[in-house]
């Protein structure tokens, strides 16, 4: 054998061909092929053995020929078969792909077909040889012809049938990798790489995870030739599906504990590595970046946690980070914007499965960048500061910012703000590489955005610090930092910041000496925010810094809690450091009592909250208030009155500003008092006496302290008016110093009444005598703020707006309980002191009120425990039952009976109060709402409720009761304020039902029979009845029918258009007569356009679904017989919506408002009909399926319905503008002045609605022609030509003015063309 082989090589080296070939005829096949193995197996010489082999065998000889196909043959499966060396084999492949275009065309198919067939078997495991396949397809696309079964086929032909013989067999998931790298070296067509594109993209499930990303970097090389599209979203639709049944594994794991065939870690990894690969691709191939974003710009449904990912990797890449977080931006906000719109919409909720959330999709993000998805996460910290930066709270007008952040998101863009706060808390705790660049970035914002609000970075950097103290100490210095700008920031920011780090203070010594340090130099700012922010920093000090044996009270509940709490323990410091710590700021914050109002009245706004938290500082918090008591107060106890007024004023040139807020300063002496006391009582009871010289010197000052306030009272009580130098003579006007100082006296005093008021009740432990000098108390300032309303009442606009009252909340809540339900025995004497006063009574339900809607807009109260909220929440609680009771016991009837005065009457008030209260708790304490109905009191005919919607319910029926009540009255005893209050709390209260409940079909079902019913001409009440039944209607069913029902009665009250024809008399709804039709037309007119914005989003949906599934395969969705529901709800919708207008167009309207939105209306309900037609020529290009019988009704139906009377309506609506709306010719004379302008003011405005709706129509004409062209259905036929409305010759008018020419001859010309337009309406009222 040996010598076969050399003699080979010997006859091939010594360029003897005829020998060569001779010598190779004499050996046989298999006895050469026996030579080549061995070779090879030896790896001694074969590449030249087979050089010599091919040289003795020229490919014009058939011999020839045949031995080169039998080498190719042989060696090709030798080389797959592992046995031989690399090297060997790669030699072997590279000499035969040399040698491969001298094969004739039936040896290059016989190789090809060997190749496939080793393919479908499996026995490419290796893939060496695959090297050699492309060079045989490019070979064999060269040839000319070849015969292919009975006949022949070109080259080109022959491939390409191979090809796909080749993609729809099965292939060995080993060898995947190995073709799809071959394949990059084949020329291919577009069809034929798509036909391998589709089958790689196939074979993706059937192999091992850990193969996927070379599988998938070598499919983006291939993307090279084309097809980008294709292979991104196989790629993405792969994980996509990963993802999910990954996560349905995790669901069900918790049932059996199965082995989970994919490791959620290992897939997670392998995500990376394949994100890594796309993005790596993007960078290089720009073409593969444009198709990428195109693919998600139509819509988001797209989107995956895995896509998003890949997104964000690509956001490193400058060119595309733009785009792609406006990309992501749009996709956040739409996606919001549809939730909201479904949640809105039965409608659209039946017609619609469940929604897909991008909110939730950026958080798995989140959540799987855990897994070293380094790459990411930079993306997601941009853009969770981009989403808070475009999302955030806005500045109100004149840079204010609103106050009091509302607790829940609820508009899409609020949802988008606190969407990226999420993003970047959780990123934070979970990454620590970018934990610093949050941090900076957050204190950042907080510092440089000065003019906007910065509470959703507030919010975000106190959950920072609540979720990870200890990280938050390692970067102090950057907190430190901030601390610098304190005094520069608004008040807001401040308090804020102070909060949210107040963790942190307990254990780090450095940022509380830092922040002490800071707050000094700021107590001696130039600004006065500067020294306000330095007085927050201090009293929040103060109450978190406990000083030993402070009385830990049991209502100190805490804002922030953390884990400041264990921290306590291991802090480095003791309580005595605290107290000499403490009482070093106390020291601090005297030196503010000489300072601004605004500056005094934050300590005594803050001193109680202290006292309360820190009882050991009581001592120097009282001295300090005591000495400042003493400045205003008069020793001598004959003098009158008790108070000096004039030191608690400055004045600067000749304007007057309040320097002492007096009344502040005693209300918070006697909160402090009172507390105290409270304390030694129980400690008292607890303890035995154990005197101390402490307790005497604070029993010396409380003593002293209450002597002060009894004389007070006593000699307030004797004041008149005029030792105030207040009385009705006095000026009040603020345009004079003397009558600013006036009023700064008057609310001086009245807050020194009020706070002595509650002083005294709760001193007077119900005495009679008490409670009568309260009384006096009460009528002293009742005639105050009597001639404070009085004065300021007098100029034109009322500018008096009542100061906010001192009482705290906790006591109006007392006091309330106590004048309608207390039915205490012993009480019974004294409290008919205060029952017996109106003017009491009713001021105590107004104070009420005045408190709620503090809390309901700021989220606070003054006054102590006003910032406390479980606190409020109680009160809130005690004052809704109390209120309740007494509106539901004692009808409004027997209480008007005695007085018809202009004013709300109490059982108005108390609708009020509960209306605030429940807007409040919807608004603040959201999951709240329950306890606070279950507070209030079940009367005892009715069963106690049982669940939540039960209790809901049973408070909905209390109130629709009381709205009956009203209703079933008369029209004169018809109370129209109070019925709207009641309505407004139905509203509210509705919203807590459940839509899928019986409850609320109850309510429903209520509301249309009280619409139905009611026929009192109140436009108001009729509005709110109204717009609860829409509200509550939508989400019910879609309200179509009952705008078509409304339409109907409105025409029937108002009159036609024309007035000689009759309107037949249709009455659905009482509630619409001709003193409210106008008002629920317009409301009508306003759920037209929610209806058309349903319309409109369902159009826009189903059009980006056909624009993808033209992209992704052609064939048609539907058959002929059935109609996709989506486009019948659509058409259905509309052609209720075309009835109810055609209605509201034939209706006399009145000019102004109502005409322009309906003619608003009518040109958005074409725009919608017009957008209509372009989806269905849409279709029509990419199916050729027929029209839907349903649309062509509808055409028709706009063709003969509406398009004819909106030219009617146009001229209605300009004659109406001439005649002045047809007034009587009396009123006319008077009003004509006035009617001309108003009628050309209108007609300046109606000039752009009247020719957007032509021009709305006219567009609406020309695409219907289009689609009557595409789907050879003549649409147009249903369309009858529009009026030229620039020359109208009108026939009766024109009959007319004939009929007078001929009567006088002498009629100047001038006279008929002024009479052209006023003929018609004349005709009409004959």
């Amino acid at each position: 054998m040996k010598t076969e082989m050399d003699q080979i090589v010997k006859l091939s080296d010594e360029d003897s061909t005829a020998e060569l070939q001779k010598y190779l005829s004499s050996i046989t096949d298999d006895r050469l092929i026996t030579v080549i193995t061995n070779g090879a197996l030896k790896a001694k010489k074969v590449g030249t053995l087979i050089k010599g082999i091919l040289k003795g065998s020229p490919c014009n000889t058939t011999e020839g020929s045949n031995r080169r196909l039998l080498v190719y043959q042989h060696c090709i499966p030798l080389c797959e078969s592992g046995d031989l060396k690399t090297e060997v084999a790669a030699d072997i492949i590279g000499l035969l792909m040399l040698e491969t275009h001298a094969l004739s065309g039936p040896s290059l198919a016989q190789l090809a077909s060997l190749f496939v067939e080793a393919i479908k078997v499996g026995k490419m495991g290796s893939g060496k040889s695959l090297e050699l396949f492309p060079t045989v397809l490019t070979a064999l696309s060269a040839c000319e012809s070849l015969s292919y079964g009975k006949g022949e086929l070109s080259g080109e032909e022959y491939k390409k049938q191979l090809i796909n013989s080749l993609c729809s067999s099965r292939w060995d998931p080993q060898c995947v990798i190995h073709l799809t790298t071959m394949f990059r070296d084949v020329p291919l067509s577009s069809e034929e790489l798509r036909f391998v594109v589709e089958k790689v993209l196939r074979m993706f499930t059937k192999l091992d995870l850990q193969e996927i990303p070379p599988l998938v970097y070598q499919l983006l090389l291939l993307s090279a030739k084309g097809c980008k599209k294709q292979v991104l979203d196989g790629i993405i639709s792969y994980f996509k599906e990963q993802d999910i049944s990954q996560e349905e594994e995790q669901k069900h794991s918790d049932l059996d504990l199965e082995v989970q065939s994919i490791p959620q870690d290992q897939l997670r990894h392998v995500e990376g590595t394949a994100i890594l690969h796309i993005v790596f691709a993007i960078r290089l191939d720009h073409e593969l970046g444009r198709e990428f974003l195109k693919s998600f710009k139509t819509s988001y449904g797209d989107l995956c946690p895995f896509s998003v990912a890949l997104l964000l990797s690509v956001a490193r890449i400058q060119r595309y980070e733009e785009q792609v977080f406006d990309l992501l931006k749009g996709a956040i906000i739409k996606s919001f914007k549809d939730e909201q719109l479904q949640q809105g919409s039965k409608f659209l909720q039946d017609l619609l499965p469940g929604h897909c959330s991008v909110a939730q999709m950026i958080l798995d993000t989140v959540r799987n960048s855990v897994f070293g998805w380094d790459h990411v996460t930079q993306g997601l910290v941009q853009l969770g500061f981009f989403l808070m930066d475009t999302f955030g709270p806005k500045p109100g007008p004149f840079g204010k910012t609103t106050e009091g952040s509302t607790t829940i998101a609820r508009t899409p863009a609020q949802q988008t703000c606190k969407l990226g706060g999420q993003v970047l808390l959780q990123g934070f705790k979970m990454h620590e590489p970018i934990r610093g660049e949050i941090l900076e970035q957050v204190l950042n914002r907080l510092v440089t955005k000065i003019a906007s609000p910065v509470s959703h970075y507030l919010d975000l950097f106190s959950d920072i610090v609540v979720s990870a103290p200890m990280i938050l100490l390692e970067s102090s210095s950057k907190v430190t930092e901030t601390f610098d700008h304190l005094s520069n920031l608004p008040l807001a920011t401040v308090q804020g910041l102070l909060k949210a780090v107040q963790p942190l203070l307990k254990v780090s010594m450095s940022l509380k000496d830092a922040l002490i340090l800071v707050l000094r130099k700021a107590m001696f700012s130039s600004q006065l925010d500067g020294r306000k922010s330095a007085v927050t920093g201090f009293l929040l000090l103060l109450k978190n810094f406990k000083v030993l044996g402070s009385v830990a009270s049991s209502q100190c509940s805490q804002a922030i809690s953390s884990s400041q709490i264990q921290v306590d323990v291991h802090s480095r410091y003791n309580s005595a450091a605290n107290e000499a710590f403490c009482l070093e700021i106390l020291s601090s914050l005297r030196r503010c009592l000489g300072q601004q109002a605004d500056v005094r009245l934050m300590l005594y706004e803050g001193f109680y909250d202290v006292l309360r938290r820190n009882s050991q500082l009581a001592s120097s918090i009282m001295q300090t208030l005591f000495s400042q008591l003493r400045r205003y107060y008069e020793p001598e106890q004959d003098l009158l009155p008790p108070v000096k007024l004039e030191p608690c004023i400055t004045a600067h040139g000749d304007q007057v500003y309040l320097q002492e807020p007096l009344a502040h300063l005693v209300t918070c002496t006697v909160h402090c008092l009172l507390w105290l006391q409270n304390m030694h009582r129980s400690a008292k009871s607890n303890a035995d006496d154990s005197d101390d010289d402490d307790e005497e010197e604070e029993e010396g000052y409380q003593s002293e302290l209450q002597t002060i306030l009894e004389s007070m009272t006593r000699r307030m009580i004797k004041s008149e008016l005029e030792d105030f130098e207040l009385d009705k003579s006095a000026e009040f006007s603020m345009g004079s110093s003397v009558g600013v100082k006036n009023n700064i006296y008057a609310v001086l005093v009245m807050g020194v009444y009020e706070v002595l008021m509650e002083y005294n009740f709760i001193k007077a432990n119900y005495s009679k005598s008490r409670f009568e000098e309260l009384m006096e108390l009460f009528n002293r300032y009742h005639k105050l703020s009597e001639i404070l309303k009085e004065k300021s009442g007098k100029g034109k606009v009322s500018t008096h707006k009542t100061p906010r009252s001192l009482l705290s909340l906790g006591f109006v809540s007392t006091l309330l309980t106590v004048l309608f339900r207390d039915s205490t025995q012993s009480r019974e004497e004294a409290l008919s002191v205060l029952r017996s006063n109106g003017e009491f009574v009713r001021y105590t339900v107004s104070v009420a009120v005045q408190k709620i809607q503090q809390l309901e807009e700021t989220g606070h109260t003054d006054g102590p425990d006003g910032q406390n909220t479980d606190r409020t929440f109680r009160f809130l609680c005690d004052m809704t039952s109390v209120l309740m009771w007494r509106y539901t016991n004692i009808p409004s009837a027997v209480e008007d009976a005695g007085k018809k005065e202009k004013r709300s009457s109490l059982s108005h008030l108390c609708l009020e109060g509960l209306l605030r209260i429940f807007t409040t708790c919807q608004q603040r304490y959201p999951d709240r709402m329950t306890q606070l109905l279950s507070t209030m009191e079940v009367s005892e005919d009715d069963a106690e409720p049982d669940d939540d919607t039960e209790m809901n319910f049973f408070y909905i029926r209390q109130f629709q009761r009381a709205l009956f009540t009203q209703l079933s009255g008369g029209e004169d005893e018809f109370n129209s304020k109070e019925a709207q209050l009641l309505v407004s709390i139905l509203s509210v209260l509705s919203r807590q039902l459940k839509p899928s409940s019986k409850q609320f079909v109850q309510m429903i079902t209520w509301t249309v029979k009280i619409c139905k019913e009611t026929s009192f001409e109140d436009s108001a009440f009729s509005k709110g009845l109204l717009s609860l039944l829409f509200n509550l209607h939508i989400l019910y069913k879609s309200p179509v029918g009952l705008l078509l029902e409304l339409s109907q009665d409105i025409h029937s009250q108002l009159g036609d258009i024309d007035q000689d024809v009759e309107v037949e008399k249709q009455s659905h709804f009482a509630i619409v007569n001709m003193k409210t039709a106008t008002t629920a037309a317009l409301l009508v007119l306003s759920q037209v356009d929610r209806v058309l914005d349903e319309v409109d989003w369902l159009i826009a949906r189903k059009k980006s679904q056909t624009a993808t599934d033209k992209s992704g395969s052609g064939e048609p969705t539907q058959t002929a017989g059935q109609q996709d529901p989506i486009e019948k709800a659509v058409t259905l919708q509309l052609g209720t919506l075309l009835t109810a207008l055609n209605e509201l167009i034939q209706t006399a309207l009145l000019p102004g408002t109502c005409t322009i939105t309906l003619l608003r209306e009518l040109t958005r309900t074409y725009s919608i009909l017009t957008t209509l037609v372009k989806y269905y020529i849409q279709v029509c290009a990419s199916q050729h399926g027929a029209l839907p019988a349903r649309f062509e009704k509808l055409v028709k139906l706009s063709g003969s319905h509406l398009t004819p009377q909106c030219y009617s309506f146009i001229t209605y609506a300009q004659s109406g503008e001439f005649s002045g709306g047809g007034a009587d010719d009396k009123k006319k004379k008077k009003r004509k002045d006035e009617v001309n302008t108003a009628a050309s003011a209108k007609l300046l405005r109606e000039t752009k609605a009247i020719p957007n709706l032509i021009f709305s129509i006219e567009q609406y004409e020309k695409y219907l022609i289009t689609l009557s062209k595409k789907s050879k259905v003549n649409l147009m036929q249903y369309m009858k030509l529009s009026t030229s409305r620039d020359f109208r010759i009108n026939a009766a008018t024109l009959d007319a003015a004939l009929q007078e020419q001929d009567d006088s001859q002498e009629t100047p010309e001038s006279q008929a063309v002024e009479e052209t337009q006023e003929p018609k309406q004349k005709k009409r009222k004959q």
